[in-house]
């Protein structure tokens, strides 16, 4: 009966070490999870686009398809010639393939009734450039519309500014966010006359490119802005360090 009572006795103490234990690593996990710093580093540089896209589109109508043919290969001349005179290299200007449209006018007789009537052929081209010569294609994408006093029914689009090393702009300001966040970091620990434990968590936020001096407004997704020449990036990473 002693022997029972005293298997039962270790038993009970042995539950209760086992217990304690428990207790004593939960709540020191729970010490070390609620006790951290949180900080979100940020990073951000001006840059000028190196990369210009440009596009305008000419046109042509007539009953006749042949001759819209014709007077649209003249349009193309008059636009590649002049493209070429403000210094664009042949190789970077580009033609679409040519779109035709069969138009018709629509009417209805007295009685009610819906019939059309074919109006003739539009013809439609795209030219586009893509260059590393900005100037040259602003003042081109400026002064083109010259070509509509000689007969060209054309319509040209706003440049489209672009980085070719982006990516590498990119982990360049990553690498300084995170720096910002740990000097951040680490300042909070002194001020509290603590000292900055390891690192526990990173989350990296969007990257966002505005145009310079813009009052574009960041958004969840990512701005990237193509239309002015002169941008900003900008990127966020949001840390967490233990004590």
């Amino acid at each position: 009966m002693k022997s029972t009572t005293v298997i039962v006795s270790i038993i009970a103490a042995m539950a209760i070490i086992v217990a304690a234990l428990v207790l004593g690593n939960a709540f020191k996990y729970k010490y070390n999870v609620s006790n951290t710093i949180n900080v979100t580093g940020n990073a951000k540089k001006d840059f000028d686009s190196d990369i210009v896209k440009w596009s305008a589109s000419y046109s042509r109508k007539s009953t006749n398809l042949s001759e819209a043919s014709e007077q649209l290969k003249q349009d193309r001349e008059m636009v590649k010639n002049f493209l070429i005179q403000k210094g664009i290299k042949e190789n970077e200007i580009v033609f679409d393939a040519v779109s035709i449209i069969r138009d018709f006018s629509y009417h209805t007789d007295e009685r009610g009734n819906s019939y059309n009537t074919f109006t003739g052929y539009s013809l439609n081209q795209t030219v586009s450039v893509e260059s590393k010569d900005l100037d040259k294609v602003d003042n081109a994408s400026r002064e083109i519309s010259a070509l509509i006093s000689q007969g060209v029914e054309l319509a040209s689009n706003a440049p489209n500014y672009y980085y070719s090393k982006l990516e590498d702009l990119k982990l360049s300001l990553i690498a300084e966010a995170s720096q910002n966040a740990k000097a951040r970091a680490e300042n909070i620990a002194k001020e509290s006359g603590s000292s900055l434990g390891a690192l526990r968590k990173a989350d990296l936020g969007v990257f966002q490119i505005t145009g310079q001096n813009n009052n574009e407004d960041f958004s969840y997704g990512g701005v990237f802005n193509t239309t002015s020449r002169a941008k900003t990036a900008n990127i966020t990473v949001k840390v967490s360090y233990g004590q």
